[in-house]
């Protein structure tokens, strides 16, 4: 046989690197099954922190980890063979080592192994609110701003910040509507937490000896709660009010959707009136639609009352928006925007949105 004849040596597996990530947001030790199967046939299985959250259950669930990780080219090396690594990174990610595997693999130089990026655990919908959580309780501890707020002094923020959401929507501005949404929920989740510290909303609210005004009381004699309380209640409102969904109640149109709703809540609130609820600080062309409304779906037999005034033909106007289907709030908004970019073309500066 000559020496151009001899058959060629088939090249020997390069192997491969896994990079299993996990997301914080998930409990430890619950992974994909593509993961596990993974872990379980690599022949390594590297970590370079001994404090990662997933090492218990991996090493309970009979894989062994090392607790380093080689340079990139150490790393290279291993998986020659065929062999696999699986490297789990930290937190924050391994830069050193994924910087000097890209180096490796551009230099053309080096027969690289197959790398593949592994999720082990995804983030459902709704996950980083978990972040938020965390987020607004170091800011509640540290800041010192933040720290001394309450639910008095934040009040005024809630109004605002709703009133801006509403803005946005008017607007049509899609990124200032997930903005302002950010800001609305910021309340939600800034009130909840001082909630759990039990800090009166009002002043006067508790006593001495219950620690009220304190900012630091465990807050068991003031009803303190948390954000899993509100959401939790809520998650309970919402599938009370939707037997059509939950349940075995049948609604094909929004008016019945409306009807049920009403009638939970009247069997929820046990009110003495319709108008019980209603908050009265509200825009007054919304607070006369709502009880307007509120007369009218109850079956409450009641004339308008009558008086001079522009107050009282402001309140037949918007009783009758309501009864035509019409939110006196938003028509008085939107007719008031028209007059003030008239006033701004009048005045030679055009719409704000120019």
């Amino acid at each position: 046989m000559t020496e151009h004849s001899r058959p060629t040596a088939a090249p020997e597996p390069t192997g491969r690197i896994v990079l299993l990530t996990t997301s914080h947001r998930v409990a430890p030790g619950v992974l994909s099954w593509p993961a596990w199967q993974v872990l379980h046939a690599a022949d390594r299985v590297l970590c370079a922190d001994p404090g990662h959250p997933q090492l218990p259950y991996l090493r309970e669930a009979g894989v062994e980890v090392e607790c380093t990780v080689p340079d990139a080219h150490e790393l290279v090396e291993d998986c020659a063979g065929g062999r696999t690594v699986v490297v789990l990174p930290a937190g924050e990610g391994d830069q050193r080592l994924t910087d000097g595997l890209a180096r490796l693999a551009g230099s053309g130089r080096v027969s690289m192994p197959d790398l593949e990026l592994l999720p082990g655990s995804y983030d459902l919908p709704g996950a980083r609110l978990l972040d938020l959580v965390q987020v607004m309780d170091r800011v509640r501890r540290e800041c010192p701003w933040t720290s001394r707020q309450t639910h008095r002094g934040l009040a005024k923020y809630a109004i605002e910040e709703a009133y801006e959401l509403v803005e946005a929507i008017e607007d049509g501005d899609r990124e200032e509507l997930r903005e302002e949404l950010g800001d609305v929920l910021l309340q939600v989740v800034f009130h909840a937490r001082i909630a759990e510290e039990g800090v009166p909303v009002r002043e006067d609210e508790g006593s001495e000896d219950e620690g009220a005004g304190d900012g630091g009381s465990d807050g068991e004699g003031l009803g303190a709660f948390s954000i899993d309380d509100v959401a939790g209640a809520l998650v309970q409102k919402l599938v009370h009010r939707h037997p059509h969904v939950f349940g075995d109640a049948a609604a094909e149109t929004p008016e019945d959707v409306h009807a049920h709703w009403q009638r939970t809540k009247a069997v929820e609130k046990q009110r003495e009136s319709v108008t019980d609820g209603i908050p009265v600080g509200q825009p007054g062309l919304a607070l006369a639609a709502k009880l307007a409304g509120r007369a009218r779906t109850g079956g409450v037999a009641v004339e308008l009352p009558r008086g001079d005034g522009i107050g009282y033909e402001l309140l037949e106007l918007a009783a009758r928006a309501e009864a035509e289907g019409v939110d006196p709030e938003t028509a008085l908004r939107a007719a008031a925007r028209v007059y003030r970019d008239a006033i701004r073309a009048a005045e030679g500066v055009g719409t704000p949105t120019e």
